[in-house]
């Protein structure tokens, strides 16, 4: 049976192809040929698209580790200057541009298409109740484009992962910032780049760490025992979140969808598409 760790393994060769979208040159000039300005405003748009033109509580909501004056600071603004087709249009147009440029003739290479077959077959089989982010994209028409089709599979497979990773930090009411604080606690970023990346004010985050120090999973600025625990049960539940669809693909789709990725993931981050210090924030491969 698929194990949840292949569940990790796939989100971390496919997001870098996913995340072009953000940080490549045709994808931001894209986003600003519909009226937006600044990386922040295409992303909001172009993320929350496809939910509609929603307001800064639901951005909020569904994104969860973003400040929520942050959030309002872009939304509901960005829809006076684009319309979520406009934006849905505008990342197809980006990735698009970038895949050709990166990737030159394997967007229409049988290995694309196999590709996004595979990545189609698990994105046609994620969870959808409890799961906003990933219901919505999954309710996208497909393009016919093999590139672009893989495209929107890994982002409706990597939203479907952030849907259950938000339910996993609620179960154990753990706040956006409080997240975020673990994250840094563990050593895996650090707070100055994770206040500025999602909006957190010293003041909110201080709160937030007195929080958690007082349910005994810090130890200063670090994780205690308990924390540790705790923050390996919630990347364990994750993972287990995330299972379904790599289940229904099953074993042997799984593998051959991953050796599929790892030439795009490389490719990607050697063009500079996917940098390790990003406001996104960059997976382990491993």
């Amino acid at each position: 049976m698929t194990s949840p760790g292949t569940a990790r393994r796939l989100w971390a060769l496919g997001e870098p192809y996913h995340a072009v979208t953000y940080f490549a040159d045709e994808a931001r000039a894209a986003g600003g040929a519909t009226g937006l300005r600044g990386f922040w405003s295409v992303y909001f748009a172009q993320r929350a698209a496809p939910l509609g033109p929603v307001g800064a509580e639901v951005v909020t909501a569904t994104f969860y580790n973003f400040a929520p004056s942050f959030v309002a600071r872009r939304v509901p603004d960005v829809w006076s200057s684009t319309t979520p087709a406009a934006a849905l249009e505008a990342r197809l147009s980006g990735v698009d541009g970038a895949v050709r440029r990166v990737l030159g003739e394997w967007a229409d290479s049988p290995e694309a298409a196999e590709a996004a077959r595979l990545a189609g077959a698990a994105a046609a089989a994620v969870d959808l109740p409890g799961r906003p982010l990933a219901a919505a994209n999954a309710g996208l028409e497909v393009p016919g484009e093999p590139h672009l089709a893989l495209w929107q599979a890994l982002t409706t497979l990597r939203e479907h992962r952030g849907d259950g990773h938000s339910a996993a930090l609620l179960d154990r009411e753990v706040s956006g910032v409080g997240a975020h604080v673990l994250a840094a606690a563990a050593g895996r970023s650090d707070r100055e780049w994770l206040q500025r990346a999602r909006g957190w004010d010293d003041g909110e985050w201080t709160a937030a760490a007195d929080e958690l120090a007082a349910r005994g999973w810090l130890d200063g600025a670090e994780l205690s025992a308990e924390g540790l625990a705790m923050v390996t049960a919630i990347e364990a539940d994750t993972d287990r979140l995330a299972l379904r669809p790599w289940r229904a693909l099953g074993d042997t789709g799984c593998d051959r969808l991953a050796e599929l990725l790892v030439p795009l993931r490389r490719a990607v981050v050697t063009a500079g598409l996917f940098p390790d210090r990003n406001p996104i924030g960059a997976p382990d491969p491993e």
